[in-house]
C-alpha cells in the first residue's frame, strides 16, 4: 500500500465528487422514479446523504422497516432516524415541538443535525425502537432531497452497512456490503461530511448532544443560547443510533495511539510478527516514517477533511490483509469530537491509548 495523496489532491477529488453528485442529483429522474416505485412497494433503496449512504425504507410501512432491521442485522430496539424533505413535515412525525426546534431547523436544515423529539401518534413503533421519542432530520444532499420530495413521505434510513460495521460514504461501499440484496443504489458520489449527523435531544429539560457529528456544540449554542450538554454513552436514557460501545468497526483490530507512543507501539507489535498499517496525521516523523512507508496512510490535519476520508480509508485498509490497524490519535478538541468518537468506538474491542484520560469512560 502506498502513501495517500496529499490533502490538496484529496480536497480536489472531493470537490469534483461534490460537483458530480450535484449533477447526478439534477439529471436522474428515471432513477428517482424507479426508487419511488420500489419504496411505495415496500422495498429498500440506498441513497446518499451528506453524511453517509442510507438504507432507506418507507417509515410508515412496518414491513419495510422490518426489512431494514433484517438486512442490517440490527437489533429491533435500536431506533431509526426518519429523513424528511423539509421542516414543514415535522408535525406529521413529532408532537409538543418546542420553539427552539423550529429555530434549529431554520438554521441547520438541510444539514447533518438530527433532532430527538416526542413522537407523534401513529408513528410505527419499530421506527422508534418502542420509545416515545423519534429522531428526525432533513439531509443536505441534492439526490436525497429530490428522492424525498418525489416520495412524499418520511424515509427511515440508517447507514447502509451491516450493523456495527464501518459506514458507507460511496455507492461502491453499499454495493460491496449488500451485493444482490438491494434492488437499487442511487449513486451521488462521495459524501461531503463523511460521518453521521449530530444527534441533539430536545425532550429533556436542557438540550443534550447524544452523538457528536457534523454540527458542533458551539454552533448549536449560537441558536440554543446555552451550550448543550454532551452524553455520548450507552447509559443514556434515550436510545439513539451509534451509542453502543463497539461501533463503526473494521474487521481488522484497530488501536488508537498518541503520536509519542505510536512508533514504540509499532516496534513492540512488529517484534511479535504482526503486519500493521498506519493512519497518521500528515507529516509523521521522517526517521520513523521511512521504515513503514508502504503501509502508511497520511490523513488530513483538518478535521472536516479527515472526517470525509475516514470511513473510506478504514474500509480500504480493512482489505489489506493486516493483523492490526494503528491510528494516530487526533487532537482532543471540539472540532475533532465526531472523529474521535468514531475512532474510539471502532477501537472498543482493541486498545485505546490516546490523549484522553480514562478514555474507556468516553466510549
Amino acid at each position: 500500500m502506498t502513501v495517500s495523496p496529499s490533502s490538496e489532491d484529496m480536497t480536489k477529488d472531493l470537490q469534483n465528487a461534490d460537483e458530480a453528485a450535484a449533477l447526478q442529483g439534477q439529471n436522474c429522474s428515471a432513477h428517482i422514479n424507479a426508487a419511488v416505485r420500489l419504496l411505495h412497494a415496500g422495498q429498500l433503496v440506498s441513497f446518499p446523504t451528506e453524511t453517509v449512504y442510507g438504507l432507506g425504507g418507507d417509515a410508515g410501512n412496518p414491513a419495510a422497516i422490518q426489512r431494514i432491521f433484517q438486512l442490517k442485522g440490527r437489533p429491533v430496539n435500536h431506533p431509526l432516524i426518519v429523513h424528511l424533505a423539509d421542516a414543514g413535515h415535522l408535525n406529521e412525525w413529532a408532537r409538543e415541538i418546542p420553539p427552539v426546534a423550529w429555530k434549529l431547523a431554520e438554521r441547520f436544515w438541510p444539514g447533518p443535525l438530527t433532532l430527538i423529539l416526542k413522537k407523534a401518534a401513529g408513528v410505527v413503533p419499530l421506527v422508534t425502537g418502542g420509545q416515545d421519542t423519534i429522531g428526525l432530520r432533513v439531509p443536505a444532499h441534492p439526490l436525497a432531497l429530490k428522492l424525498l420530495r418525489a416520495f412524499g413521505g418520511g424515509l427511515a434510513a440508517p447507514s447502509a452497512n451491516r450493523f456495527g460495521c464501518v459506514s458507507p460514504t460511496r455507492a461502491e461501499h453499499v454495493r460491496a456490503e449488500f451485493a444482490d440484496h438491494l434492488a437499487l443504489v442511487l449513486d451521488g458520489g462521495c459524501c461531503r461530511v463523511g460521518v453521521e449527523s449530530t444527534i441533539l435531544s430536545l425532550v429533556t429539560e436542557a438540550p443534550v448532544i447524544l452523538r457528536p457529528g457534523g454540527i458542533s456544540a458551539s454552533q448549536l449554542a449560537e441558536v440554543l443560547g446555552c451550550r448543550p450538554r454532551s452524553q455520548d454513552n450507552p447509559s443514556s436514557d434515550i436510545r439513539v443510533p451509534g451509542l453502543l460501545t463497539s461501533h463503526y468497526a473494521t474487521l481488522t483490530p484497530l488501536e488508537v495511539v498518541n503520536r509519542e507512543r505510536l512508533w514504540l507501539r509499532a516496534k513492540q507489535l512488529r517484534a511479535q510478527g504482526l503486519r500493521m498499517a498506519f493512519m497518521t496525521l500528515e507529516n509523521p516523523p521522517l526517521e520513523r516514517y521511512q521504515a513503514q512507508r508502504n503501509h502508511i496512510i497520511e490523513m488530513p490535519n483538518e478535521p472536516q477533511a479527515y472526517a470525509r476520508a475516514l470511513y473510506h480509508t478504514m474500509r480500504s485498509l480493512d482489505r489489506g490483509g493486516y493483523d492490526l490497524l494503528l491510528v494516530e490519535a487526533p487532537p482532543q478538541t471540539e472540532a475533532w469530537s465526531a472523529v474521535n468518537n468514531r475512532l474510539l468506538r471502532a477501537a472498543a474491542t482493541g486498545t485505546v491509548t490516546g490523549d484522553i484520560a480514562n478514555d474507556r469512560e468516553h466510549l
